[in-house]
């Protein structure tokens, strides 16, 4: 009798610990969502020679998407279509949300309220900057602001620490890094360690000119990269000491390219091509993959995730299959779009691209780019655009003067002509490719209910923005402009 009491003893101790361990196992997982501010793939692990060992061990250890996108170069437009997975087009945040930009409405489905009606915990650390912020109800907030200053970094860290050491259930936290954002801020909290300088490096190749002007600023922008790394290292080092790491996918992106010339707000790979890396808990890590994907496809691999209903009509698709080693039908087309950033800079464009080529559609051909201006300026150079196109070679010349007053359509061979300075629209021998991608834009542009389909609408857009001016940043009701006839 005692035996046999002492078996059941045993066996009652193994259920139990059994128990605890399969509640925690069959958890549905964590996700830890990092995003920087105003980056483009210049990591280590994307080629760049500069040292981010913690970025570069996530892949390791986790998918690298070599062909990744979002689907505006905007702060608030980029951030509405991964949380929305809608096209700015689609859920009107076509603007920034600090000139008074904003959703359509605040009932479009969301990557808050759907995991938050799932029963996970909600958080986000750094800026939201969508209108209106009550459309994401999130659970945790702090450091609402930008923090371009980067002061008190400290205090990211110590957040999800809080937020790892209060939730017990599944979580969602969102973990916004004002780095790379201007101002390019060489050294804060003592990093990078071994700040590089403008002798040390050539100028991002996408930007085509080696003035020593650009050099110093690839210089701080990759200061901004490596401090960046540390701190994001920080992050997962206090996800790992919360003992939740084996059951949190983490995924990294920036939310669009870098502020420099052909970067940030414009549709050119510099703006729209980021990085982006998913490390899931049990999956084969040190995948590449090449397809072709977007940031819209984050809410759907989020709804995946959690188990729960992708609403209905999302453009995107869940990347899960991609990051278990499967291959799945993968599209063969992807859409950009731009319309304006700060009323500074509306240039209503659309953009479709294959493996191969890419074409840019300009419905305000023959008008002059406000954003050329406004990019090339004293504002962020201290040379000027005669200065800077003096040392450039003649195609980047032509490239450049094109940007100011752009054609009809700009045509790009992505395999030969990487960073986009040769323009083949005009080219007989690629008309058939011509044709065919403008037929995949029309047809995108009909499928997604864009209004600017019709060049008149693109321009009248461009009128109402300039009409409001830059003085005072008054609303625009791009909801009403979308029913104009």
């Amino acid at each position: 009798m005692k035996s046999q009491l002492l078996i059941f003893l045993f066996v009652w101790m193994l259920v139990s610990v059994g128990f605890i361990q399969s509640t925690e196992a069959g958890q549905s997982p964590n996700i830890l969502f990092i995003v920087s501010e105003d980056n483009g793939p210049e990591i280590g692990c994307y080629g760049t020679p500069i040292s981010t060992p913690n970025l570069d061990n996530l892949a390791a250890r986790g998918t690298l998407f070599s062909n990744a996108y979002v689907p505006q170069a905007g702060c608030s437009q980029s951030r509405a279509a991964f949380l929305t997975g809608l096209y700015p087009h689609q859920n009107g945040q076509i603007g920034l949300a600090t000139w008074k930009y904003r959703m359509y409405s605040e009932k479009i489905p969301n990557v808050v309220r759907s995991l938050g009606k799932a029963g996970y915990r909600t958080g986000i650390i750094g800026k939201l900057h969508i209108n209106p912020e009550s459309a994401f109800p999130f659970d945790f907030k702090v450091i609402p602001q930008a923090n371009f200053n980067r002061k008190n970094m400290a205090v990211y860290v110590e957040s999800a620490k809080r937020f790892f050491r209060e939730t017990a259930k599944p979580f969602y936290l969102q973990v916004n890094y004002p780095d790379a954002h201007r101002p390019f801020i060489k050294m804060v909290d003592d990093l990078p360690a071994e700040p590089l300088i403008g002798k040390d490096v050539d100028a991002i190749a996408y930007m085509g000119i080696n003035h020593p002007e650009l050099k110093q600023q690839t210089a701080d922008y990759y200061n901004c990269m490596m401090r960046l790394d540390s701190y994001i290292g920080d992050l997962l080092k206090a996800l790992k000491g919360s003992g939740k790491a084996a059951n949190t996918v983490v995924i990294y992106i920036g939310d669009h390219g870098a502020d420099l010339l052909r970067g940030k707000r414009t549709s050119y790979e510099g703006g729209v091509r980021i990085p982006m890396i998913i490390r899931w808990p049990g999956m084969k890590g040190g995948q590449v993959r090449k397809e072709l994907v977007s940031t819209l496809d984050l809410f759907p691999t989020f709804c995946e995730i959690a188990e729960v209903r992708v609403p209905k009509s999302l453009p995107g698709r869940s990347l899960k299959p991609i990051v278990h080693g499967e291959n799945p039908e993968w599209r063969q087309y992807l859409f950009t779009e731009f319309h304006v950033h700060s009323n500074h800079n509306p240039w209503p464009q659309r953009t479709v691209r294959d493996m191969r080529y890419k074409l840019i559609y300009n419905p305000l051909a023959g008008e002059v780019n406000p954003g050329y201006s406004f990019t090339m300026g004293k504002k962020f150079f201290n040379a000027s655009e005669a200065e800077l196109l003096a040392v450039a070679p003649p195609q980047v010349r032509t490239a450049y003067k094109m940007m100011k007053q752009p054609p009809k359509y700009e045509l790009y061979d992505l395999q030969t002509d990487p960073y986009e300075f040769k323009n083949l629209a005009d080219d007989p021998r690629h008309e058939k490719t011509l044709t065919r991608l403008t037929t995949k834009l029309l047809h995108w542009q009909n499928e997604t209910g864009d209004a600017l389909k019709d060049p008149k609408l693109a321009h009248k857009l461009f009128s109402m923005i300039r009409e409001a001016g830059t003085a005072k940043r008054k609303a625009l009701d791009y909801k009403t402009f979308m029913k104009i006839p």
